[in-house]
């Protein structure tokens, strides 16, 4: 295997690596807020190409879920 092959093997392990952490910093930041999107992970058609450039899929929730959601996070105004 090449050089060049080698450091875009090890890019793309990071890039996972890093989506990987993304996705559990994000489901504990919920967690924290007593929310649980069960459907939180990697998109894996986006990693599962031949340069993967990994996507976090949020997925679906429900109504309320969307509701606690917008409520947890900051407003324009500064205020919540």
């Amino acid at each position: 295997m090449d050089s060049e092959k080698k450091n875009e093997n090890r890019h793309a392990l990071e890039c996972l690596k890093e989506a990987d952490e993304a996705v559990l910093e994000l489901r504990t930041a919920f967690a924290r807020i007593g929310i649980a999107l069960p459907s939180l992970r990697l998109d894996p058609i986006s990693y599962a190409r031949d340069k993967p450039c990994p996507l976090v899929e949020l997925g679906r929730c429900t109504v309320e879920t969307a509701q606690r959601i917008a409520a947890a996070l900051p407003r324009p105004d500064g205020g919540r």
